[in-house]
C-alpha cells in the first residue's frame, strides 16, 4: 500500500460474511487499502472475488441479515465510516461518496422520471428548492453529453438507450460532488463503442472535478487505460497492489500474471489462443488459513500450503501476498 500523504479513504482489515443456510461464506477478509484525493483506484478481480461486496460494505448498502460486516475500519474524512448509525451513513451516500451501479435499467425506477430522480438527491442533501434542483439537473445531464437536457429532464429511463442511461446514472452519482466516486463495472452492459465513450467521460469528469474514483472491473483492458494505482482481489482478499504501470510490466503474483494472461491479444496475422485459469474460486466457509490461490497455482510451495501470506512490501508503492519470488523461481526472502 502507499504510504504518506494524505487519504481521502483509508481502510483497514475489513472482514464481511453472509449468514445462510449452509453456514457462513466469508466474503471479504482483512481487506486493507488506501485512496488519494484526486486518484483512481483500479479494482480487479474474477466473479466472487470481493471486489463488490468489499465497497458496497463501507457505505452500508448490502442487506444485514444476511450479511454482517465483523470488523475492521474505514476511516472517511477522519471518521469511521463502520462505525455510524444507519442515518447518518445515508447522508454521507449519494452525498459524499457517490456509487455507480452495473445495470442501469435495474438502478434507476421505471415509473419515475429522469429529472425526478436526478433531483430527489439535490433536495435531499443539498436542501434546493424545486426550481434549483432541476436547473442543477440540468446541468448534470449536460454535463455527461446528453442534449436538449431541460426538456430530457421529463423522459422516463425506457426512453433513454442504454449509454445514455449509464450516463443519467454517472449524472446522480455527480449530483451532490462527492469526494469519492464508487463505480461498479459501469460499463459491463455497454456495447464496446458505447464503453469507449464512457471511459472517456469519465476521464473528463475526473480531470475537471478531481473527485477520487474507484472503479471496478473485471476488465484489465479498462484498468490500463484509467487507473493510477491497480489491486487486485482473490477469495476475498487482496493479493497483490501497484501502480498501474508496474502492475502491467512486472506482476509478481501468480494469480495477477494469470490474468494478464486472459487478455486477448493479436501479433502478427494471426490471433493467439485465449488462455484461461483453470480451476474453480474457492468457497469460503471458514477465513483462508492457507493461501487461497494454492489449488490453482503452478508455483505453489509447501509453505503456501500451510500458511496464508501476508502482504509484503516490495517498494515503490507494490506489495504482493505471495511466498513465491518470480525473479528466482523460489520462495521469497520474508
Amino acid at each position: 500500500m502507499p504510504d504518506g500523504g494524505l487519504f481521502v479513504l483509508d481502510v483497514k482489515d475489513l472482514k464481511t460474511v453472509f449468514l445462510t443456510r449452509a453456514g457462513e461464506v466469508h466474503a471479504v477478509n482483512r481487506v486493507s487499502f488506501q485512496v488519494r484525493p484526486g486518484e483512481l483506484l483500479g479494482v480487479v478481480g474474477e466473479s466472487g472475488s470481493g471486489k463488490s461486496v468489499t465497497m458496497m460494505s463501507l457505505i452500508g448498502l448490502l442487506p444485514m441479515p444476511p450479511a454482517e460486516v465483523r470488523g475492521g475500519r474505514a476511516l472517511f474524512d477522519g471518521r469511521d465510516l463502520l462505525a455510524m448509525e444507519p442515518e447518518e451513513l445515508r447522508q454521507i451516500r449519494g452525498a459524499r461518496v457517490g456509487f455507480i451501479f452495473q445495470d442501469p435499467m435495474t438502478s434507476l425506477n421505471p415509473v419515475f422520471t429522469v429529472g425526478f430522480q436526478l433531483m430527489e438527491p439535490l433536495r435531499t442533501h443539498m436542501g434546493m428548492d424545486k426550481r434549483a434542483a432541476r436547473r442543477r439537473a440540468a446541468e448534470l445531464l449536460e454535463l455527461v453529453g446528453i442534449s436538449d437536457a431541460d426538456r430530457r429532464l421529463d423522459d422516463y429511463p425506457h426512453q433513454f438507450s442504454g449509454g445514455m442511461r449509464q450516463r443519467v446514472m454517472i449524472a446522480m452519482a455527480l449530483a451532490c460532488d462527492p469526494e469519492v466516486l464508487i463505480a461498479d463495472e459501469p460499463t459491463t452492459a455497454l456495447d464496446v463503442t458505447i464503453q469507449a465513450q464512457i471511459l472517456e467521460l469519465v476521464k473528463e469528469l475526473r480531470q475537471k472535478l478531481g473527485m477520487a474514483i474507484i472503479w471496478i472491473t473485471h476488465d484489465l483492458g479498462v484498468i490500463a487505460g484509467i487507473a493510477d494505482r491497480v489491486m487486485v482481489m482473490y477469495a476475498g482478499q487482496v493479493v497483490e497492489e501497484a501502480p498501474v504501470k508496474g502492475l502491467f510490466t512486472n506482476p509478481q503474483h501468480p494469480y495477477t500474471r494469470a490474468l494478464l494472461q486472459t487478455v486477448p491479444s493479436v501479433r502478427g496475422k494471426r490471433a493467439e489462443h485465449l488462455r484461461v485459469i483453470p480451476g474453480q474460486p474457492p468457497v469460503l466457509g471458514a477465513e483462508p488459513r492457507a493461501c487461497p490461490f494454492a489449488p490453482r497455482c503452478d508455483h505453489a510451495l509447501a509453505r503456501c500450503r500451510r500458511e496464508n501470506p501476508p502482504r509484503i512490501p516490495l517498494g515503490d508503492g507494490h506489495d504482493v501476498a505471495c511466498f513465491w519470488d518470480p525473479a528466482t523461481g523460489g520462495e521469497r526472502d520474508v
